[in-house]
């Protein structure tokens, strides 16, 4: 199911929790590490809602301009306390992996460019902060708390939904990145 106007892009993810991932997402080894992490699971016909903006370094920003990478797209914001705790681990993912086709976007939930800037500095954050003052890519994705994390796989499709913090630095986030980086891209245009 291809969502262009997803309103309720995070809640069919509960639609489908149950269907078992173990012959669609690379196996069982996936299935158990989404499992243990505590995400939702997308059916993998399920296309996220592209969006554009702007990193807070003025960059232009895409869904699409990720088109063969695996995305973790983050939804936080300077107060949420979680946030806070858990963008360390996101960090440290980004280093470790980007070079291997993880791309990490977080995307601010209606604050301005120096209040991040500032939140960035004290964390030491290197990811890509987008900026989303209006809440239209918050809207798009359905979000309901803070932080959300959706993962979305090197061929474009929806794989998992994460709402609140999880444990990004444990060893079955990193095992979820390795298994998810190993897939194949798909066919091109995946996310068109």
């Amino acid at each position: 199911m291809a969502l262009t106007t997803a309103r309720n892009f995070a809640r069919i993810a509960f639609a489908v929790a149950a269907i078992s991932v173990t012959s669609e997402s690379g196996g069982a080894q996936v299935a158990e590490l989404l499992h243990k992490l505590d995400l939702t699971v997308y059916e993998r016909r399920t296309v996220p809602p592209e969006f554009n903006g702007h990193a807070t370094d003025g960059r232009e920003v895409s869904l699409a301009s990720q088109q063969g990478k695996l995305v973790l797209v983050n939804f936080w914001a300077t107060w949420c306390l979680e946030c806070r705790a858990e963008m360390p681990a996101l960090e440290r993912l980004h280093r470790e992996f980007s070079s291997r086709g993880l791309a990490i976007m977080g995307v601010n939930v209606r604050e301005g460019t120096k209040a991040i800037n500032e939140y960035a500095r004290q964390l030491g954050l290197t990811i890509p902060l987008i900026l989303d003052p209006r809440g239209t890519i918050n809207s798009a994705y359905g979000v309901v708390g803070l932080p959300t994390t959706f993962l979305i796989g090197r061929d474009g499709r929806a794989v998992a939904l994460a709402i609140g913090p999880k444990k990004w630095s444990g060893q079955p986030a990193r095992a979820l990145i390795l298994a998810l980086l190993a897939e194949p891209t798909g066919p091109k245009g995946a996310r068109e």
